[in-house]
């Protein structure tokens, strides 16, 4: 796989609640613009969104479909990611995904999250400090945690004493990025600068190829089942898409439990020569591989194989192919991981303070 990114230019995300520790990170003065109302919508539908016990999330009507979610994630992040490894984590959310990297070993990670109530979560989990019956064992990375818009700041600048990084993730949230041409050329921008040259870059996000056709299937604008559906406004009646206009296709996602907000299509031709990029199938190639299958059973995506014989449910493994993965690595010749965190340079830490959480703007 050999890809190289493009570069542009986008808006940016202003915390009104925090104290910013830096400012003119955008590449656009204005906070009124449409792109930033609706990256602040999502900000604030998942901000709002509270830790759930292990009681409330093993009574999700979708959690056969969690599990799944959490096995696809574990097996890129144990494909791609090695020992010591440098990550960046962009959408993080609440840090649902780090006992996978302490299980891989990696050395330091960046989380960014636009959420700030999302990155307040995740430093609660990574301290160790929720009130959760899982294993709190303190991990074994330090930690650098980021309220910003992935797609609308200069990470590239803000983060370049911290880079290069071996391994970029962003799990179920690129498709964010494409309410417009440039946060989507931002966000690779971002990612292409501050990975390593071999770096991957691995993540999860919808299917348009699956959407779309489901719309034209459907006899309205809106389809679903019993956990999810996705609604399409008129300016869509046609149910057809100018291939000059791959973005800003907007659509309305609701999954039980889980998401209800505006999201985007991603046509994956556009995503491919953007990122110019390799895809690759996923699931089938992977449920051959007996450890994976073996994690699947472990995480409970398809029960424990002895008394619990539960699994996915049609209307999730309907929701569940709705979305693909991607992998993605950066041309050129790997270089000897030699980093600046080793010297001590980085900034991250073992125990993270509410002051030590840094909010991104892009005003003064």
């Amino acid at each position: 796989m050999n890809q190289g990114h493009n570069e542009l230019a986008s808006s940016s995300y202003d915390s009104s609640q925090s104290k910013r520790k830096w400012s003119s990170l955008g590449e656009s003065s204005s906070f009124d613009d449409e792109s930033t109302r609706k990256a602040r919508k999502v900000a604030d539908h998942y901000s709002a969104r509270s830790n759930q016990t292990l009681e409330e999330r093993e009574a999700s009507p979708i959690i056969h479909l969690k599990k799944l979610n959490n096995w696809i994630k574990s097996v890129l992040i144990q494909r791609y990611a090695h020992k010591g490894d440098a990550v960046l984590d962009l959408a993080c959310g609440k840090g649902g995904d780090l006992i996978k990297w302490d299980k891989a070993q990696i050395g330091y990670y960046v989380g960014v999250d636009i959420a700030e109530g999302s990155i307040r979560d995740c430093r609660t989990r990574y301290n160790g400090d929720a009130d959760q019956q899982q294993r709190r064992k303190k991990f074994s990375f330090p930690a650098r945690l980021i309220c910003a818009d992935c797609y609308g700041t200069r990470l590239d600048e803000y983060l370049s004493n911290d880079a290069p990084f071996d391994i970029c993730s962003c799990q179920f949230a690129l498709h964010y990025s494409w309410s417009t041409e440039a946060r989507a050329r931002r966000a690779l921008a971002n990612i292409s600068a501050l990975l390593q040259p071999g770096g991957y870059f691995i993540g999860t996000m919808p299917d348009a190829n699956v959407i779309i056709k489901k719309l034209r299937d459907a006899e309205g604008l809106t389809f679903g089942n019993s956990v999810y559906w996705i609604s399409f406004d008129e300016e869509y009646a046609q149910k057809k898409f100018r291939r000059s206009s791959p973005f800003g296709i907007q659509y309305k996602f609701h999954l039980e439990d889980a998401v209800d907000c505006p999201e985007w299509v991603v046509p994956f031709n556009d995503f491919k020569s953007l990122a110019e990029e390799n895809s690759h199938a996923f699931v089938d190639e992977y449920l051959k591989m007996p450890e994976f299958t073996e994690l699947m059973r472990r995480l409970g995506a398809l029960g424990d194989g002895n008394q619990d014989r539960s699994t996915l449910s049609q209307d999730e493994w309907d929701v569940a192919y709705l979305y693909l993965t991607f992998v993605l690595q950066k041309g050129g010749e790997s270089s000897a991981r030699k980093r600046k965190r080793e010297n001590g340079n980085n900034r991250g830490k073992m125990y993270i303070t509410e002051e030590d959480i840094e909010i991104l703007g892009g005003d003064a």
